[in-house]
This record gives C-alpha cells, sequence and structure tokens, in this order.
C-alpha cells in the first residue's frame, strides 16, 4: 500500500514539474467539494438489497493545459462511500473514507462544458458502521470482524462532466467505480461487493 501510495503521489504532482515548459497555458489550482450518493454492486449475493448511502467529498485539484482542448487534472480528494442495507434485525449504515487520487483527462470542447475520464487510486482510512434495531453485540462484531478485511488500496475509474459558471467558479458531476472487490470473501453480513457512487459538486479555481 505504502509503494502505490508513493507512485500515486508522485503522479498527483508530477505534471507540476514540467508545467514550467508548457506552451499551452499555465495550471491553475483550485478547491473542490460536494455530495456523495454511494452504493455498492453485490458480486456474490444479488439477493442482498442495498440502499444510498449519501457522504461527501473535498479535495485539491491542478489542471495543467496540454494542447487546446485537453489539459492534465490530477486530483488529491477525500471521499465517503458505503451503503445502507435492511436486515431481519434493523438496518445497518456502512461508511468508509477515503483518500483517494484520481489522474484525469479534461477535454474542454468550449462553452465551459467540459468531460473528464481517467483511473484513480483509494485509500481506506476508516469504516463506520451504524446499527439501528435489534443489532446483538455479536452481530456488530461480525460487521466490524468483515471490515478489519477490506482491502486497504484499491483501484477504480471516474467519468464525468461539468460546467464552468465564471472562469474561477464551475459545477460538475461524476460516477466513479471501483474495478477491485473489497475482499475476496463475503459473509451473511457483509458481502463481496463493488463500491460505486455518484458526485456531484462545486470547483473553485485560483
Amino acid at each position: 500500500m505504502k509503494k502505490l501510495f508513493i507512485t500515486s503521489f508522485a503522479l498527483l504532482f508530477a505534471g507540476l514539474v514540467n508545467a514550467q515548459s508548457t506552451k499551452s497555458g499555465l495550471p491553475s489550482f483550485g478547491i473542490k467539494g460536494g455530495v456523495n450518493f454511494a452504493n455498492i454492486i453485490k458480486t456474490d449475493n444479488p439477493d442482498y438489497k442495498t440502499d444510498y448511502n449519501t457522504g461527501f467529498n473535498a479535495g485539491v485539484f491542478v489542471n495543467i493545459p496540454i494542447i487546446s482542448p485537453l489539459s492534465f487534472q490530477p486530483e488529491l480528494m477525500f471521499s465517503q462511500k458505503g451503503f445502507k442495507s435492511t436486515q431481519t434485525l434493523g438496518t445497518v449504515t456502512q461508511t468508509t473514507n477515503w483518500i483517494e487520487v484520481p489522474i484525469l483527462a479534461k477535454i474542454s470542447p468550449g462553452n465551459g462544458f467540459n468531460i473528464v475520464i481517467g483511473p484513480q487510486v483509494s485509500f481506506l482510512t476508516k469504516t463506520n458502521n451504524k446499527f439501528e434495531g435489534s443489532f446483538t453485540t455479536s452481530e456488530q462484531t461480525k460487521y466490524e470482524n468483515d471490515a478489519d478485511k477490506f482491502k486497504k488500496s484499491i483501484l477504480g475509474g471516474v467519468v464525468g462532466i461539468g460546467f464552468d459558471l465564471t472562469s474561477r467558479l464551475g459545477i460538475n458531476g461524476r460516477y466513479a467505480l471501483d474495478f477491485q472487490k473489497n475482499n475476496e470473501n463475503g459473509t451473511t453480513e457483509t458481502p463481496v461487493y463493488k463500491n460505486q457512487v455518484w458526485q456531484a459538486g462545486l470547483a473553485v479555481k485560483f
């Protein structure tokens, strides 16, 4: 995980080293944030019913022009994922916190419209389970033990669209999907799954 994080962090800022030599324009920096609507894709138990879990995302980005209308946009983000599931004993809400490094290509054909697409690496920092109902201590422990087995780093992908309201303010919507499973061995409490999240937010450029 450490090597993967170092590699991702290096990719995030690699463009800055070469930005001084680009002839397509100067890089721009910014902050962004918004709301997440997260759920999971079950890969071993389609009967395990889930609903969306709402969270948030926030972070920083740098946009480095390459050649019009293409630019390179690495980001460093905090993002919440997870799901809600109604069980016999009640409802469990699982929220996972991630540090993510999207490495994106941005296409800006004009009139403020833009498209982003690319891979991202996600690093799990924390898992929270909220229990509502008559869950016993032993049932809750099973969920906690499952969470301990989750992968700590996962490769995924991002695709999205955006619109620049002004030269400094923009809105965006994205869909992100993990390419890897949370773990290889599902249980009755926690199936094998992949994270997916719809995002909507604002971006401010400096």
